[in-house]
């Protein structure tokens, strides 16, 4: 593994602007970053990326199928009892899940370590999944590549054939997001388009434009009733809301399904340390408010329960804060992780993001920041697997 100072496509710019890219430039800075990509072997990628995911997305399978059975961890996860019921169904119903990402710290030398589960509402797919690879593409026939180089990534192949198989096909499938918000915008759009080649009939809305009608049911702005949803809304946040108390009656097919909210909560990953201690690709954690935490390092790292993007996320030693990211989740449970700071390569801090579609480790993409904390600025530069 390495970072390697690319030449730039000259018109990468107006390509992402024809290709709907709109959010490739936040605030004024570069969000893709093509003047650099990280190139990997095969077997990095296969033996340490691949093979690790799909182990680790089964070891939280299995961790579902434990917590959806015990009040005791649903009450410890901080699940709102409301959702229990809807949940264990979910479960119980093998409610199928579209995607999700693990996020690793990973610098070719050792066993990638997994920092966590970005399992319920995911964003980065478009770039990893479509603008990547046409970068791959285009560098090789511009000769920035070698002809035989390759990528990490049928993220966009295998979401067509998930939808295919978890979708109603001619039926409308609604996806939904938050208005203002372009990165998600960009996400649902692509998806959308996934579906339509999947042979779906795809219906692209806010989350603040779902009604609900006098039978109980959620309907779009035309009333039409839906049936199938793609929400790029956390699940925590919709047993929040006012409409929470019909979820449960709407007989909607989510997609994330409610099982996901156990997945895509940071709780389990100490629960993952006390199944599997010393496994090589987890960090040791604990729940900050264990009375018997003995082990606490010199240095670690603080997680609220329900965060994104690296919000209210601090890293932290007896003597007090080093560095935190401010955030809307600070007044919630939080778990600590054994310090492990992303790789630095030539004074960039990356972090490996490595996508799952139904149990299928399918692609990678790879975020950069100036500190050890990712976040919702952090760059996305493209990789590329050279033998």
């Amino acid at each position: 593994m390495q970072r390697l100072q690319v030449q730039p496509r000259p018109d990468w710019c107006s390509q992402a602007e024809a290709f709907g890219f709109r959010f490739h430039t936040l605030n004024g800075e570069p969000y893709w970053d093509e003047s650099a990509c990280y190139q990997f072997t095969l077997r990095e990628i296969e033996e340490d990326i691949g093979a690790p995911t799909e182990l680790l997305h089964a070891m939280c399978l299995e961790l579902v199928g434990e917590v959806v059975t015990s009040e005791r961890l649903m009450t410890r996860l901080a699940i709102p009892q409301k959702a229990w019921d809807l949940i264990a169904e979910s479960w119980k119903f093998s409610e199928p899940s579209l995607y999700g990402r693990m996020d690793f710290s990973y610098d070719g030398q050792g066993p990638a370590k997994f920092y966590e589960y970005n399992a319920d509402t995911p964003t980065s797919l478009y770039e990893t999944g479509f603008f990547q690879w046409l970068w791959l593409e285009q560098q090789i026939e511009r000769g920035q590549l070698p002809s035989g180089a390759d990528q990490f990534n049928r993220l966009q192949e295998a979401l067509v054939e998930r939808l295919g198989t978890i979708g109603r096909a001619g039926q409308a499938l609604h996806l939904a997001c938050c208005r203002d918000h372009p990165e998600d915008l960009g996400t649902i759009e692509y998806l959308a388009d996934c579906a339509k080649q999947a042979g779906l009939a795809p219906v692209s809305m806010y989350m603040d434009d779902i009604g609900l009608a006098p039978t109980g049911c959620f309907t779009d702005l035309r009333e039409r009733s839906i049936d199938q949803l793609f929400k790029l809304y956390p699940w925590e946040w919709m047993w929040q809301e006012d409409f929470s108390d019909h979820i449960t009656k709407s007989a909607v097919q989510y997609i994330e399904p409610p099982w996901k909210l156990i997945l895509s909560n940071k709780g389990i990953l100490p629960l993952l340390w006390e199944r599997y201690p010393d496994h090589p690709n987890l960090l040791p954690a604990w729940f900050a408010d264990d009375a018997g935490l003995a082990e606490r390092p010199a240095r670690w790292v603080r997680k609220p329960f329900f965060s994104r993007e690296g919000a209210n996320v601090s890293v932290e030693t007896a003597a007090g804060v080093e560095m935190t990211v401010e955030g809307p989740y600070g007044d919630g449970a939080t778990i600590i992780q054994g310090w492990y700071p992303p790789p630095r390569f030539q004074g960039h801090y990356c972090l490996i993001g490595s996508w799952v579609v139904g149990n299928e480790a399918a692609g990678m993409g790879i975020r950069e920041d100036n500190t050890v904390i990712t976040r919702d600025t952090s760059r996305f530069l493209p990789h590329v697997i050279v033998d």
